[in-house]
């Protein structure tokens, strides 16, 4: 098979190539990454010599780009996005250019390709705050911020192209991942760098906001099986059924690299700021899915890989983020 992954130098997307290549020595991966702060080509600087791998550096919304990497392609795993909640509070034109009209662009090219499978990987977040239980794939969108508004356009476009034009689309919502090789934006990365650097860790609110959890390389091998035994029109919600309070979070990331308590800072809680996200992955497991990774261990690995990663993560955080960060929190 030959696969188009977008985003592919992001984190899950480069988690996703580098899974593709190991586990099917028969596939193919072509990679169009526009590159933007949060795509790194160091990502993958293992792979980039692999005779199955190609990189197309270029935008989802170029329609002649997308229709060039699309050529000879089986199948699109749309992993493509801009993902930061605080960002998009801040201006969310470009999550809308590049979550929707990005997703269009793509949509149209592989229908005039006829394209065979076309995965569009979302977020637990479409289904905005869940006070009790657990969303299912046919629970109503209910997001909270332009994000996951966005995202939930993506997602309602997408359907679409499956209901009128027969675009073999199937959609995936996990829950919040971590692992290697996420832009320390995200509240795990952010934490144990900043925790190695003994700076202060920012914690929204209460501390009371709860996330489920899922290894990265978990969530890579559910699309994996979306992608080859997903059925056509169908979502799939991909839960790491690891429900976990962010102070709780915070707490144990510093436990696990014996730093002390004192370092985390609370400040005031973001707008629109979702309670608790739960997802039911009970079609998901009927598939035979289930995560491999216990918390714990996968929580502990991820320390380790920073710790030991400092030279990807270090010029991340001196340069453009610093100035983001420092706006962001150093005035809270």
């Amino acid at each position: 098979m030959k696969i188009l992954i977008t985003g592919g130098a992001g984190f899950i997307g480069s988690n996703f190539v580098r899974h593709i290549l190991t586990a099917h020595p028969g596939d193919s991966v072509v990679n169009l990454d526009k590159l933007t702060y949060a795509g790194n080509v160091e990502n993958l600087r293992d792979v980039e010599r692999n005779p199955r791998y190609r990189f197309v550096h270029g935008d989802i919304c170029d329609t002649g780009i997308v229709r060039d990497a699309m050529a000879g392609v089986d199948a699109i795993v749309h992993m493509a996005a801009e993902t930061h909640v605080d960002k998009s509070n801040l201006g969310a034109d470009e999550f809308l250019r590049t979550n929707v009209l990005g997703t269009f662009t793509l949509l149209e090219a592989a229908r005039a390709r006829r394209i065979e499978r076309f995965i569009a990987v979302s977020t637990d977040e479409v289904y905005g705050s869940i006070a009790q239980g657990a969303a299912r794939e046919t629970d109503p969108l209910n997001p909270s911020n332009p994000y996951s508004a966005s995202k939930a356009s993506s997602d309602l476009l997408a359907r679409a192209f499956w209901l009128t034009h027969g675009v073999p689309v199937v959609i995936t919502r996990s829950s919040n991942n971590f692992g290697p090789y996420q832009y320390p934006e995200k509240v795990i990365p952010l934490f144990v760098t900043n925790a190695l650097d003994d700076i202060p860790l920012p914690l929204y609110g209460d501390g009371r906001n709860v996330r489920d959890w899922l290894y990265v390389g978990d969530n890579c091998a559910a699309i994996d099986l979306v992608l080859r035994q997903g059925r056509p029109g169908e979502i799939y919600n991909i839960g790491g059924s690891n429900e976990v309070e962010n102070a709780t979070l915070t707490r144990e990331i510093l436990r696990v690299l014996g730093k002390p308590e004192s370092l985390i800072k609370p400040v005031p809680d973001r707008p629109g700021h979702d309670r608790r996200y739960a997802l039911d992955s009970a079609k998901m497991h009927g598939l035979g899915w289930k995560p491999l990774q216990s918390f714990g261990d996968a929580l502990a690995k991820t320390v380790e890989w920073y710790r030991t990663h400092q030279a990807w993560w270090k010029p991340i955080k001196s340069g453009e983020f610093k100035a983001y960060y420092d706006k962001q929190y150093s005035a809270r």
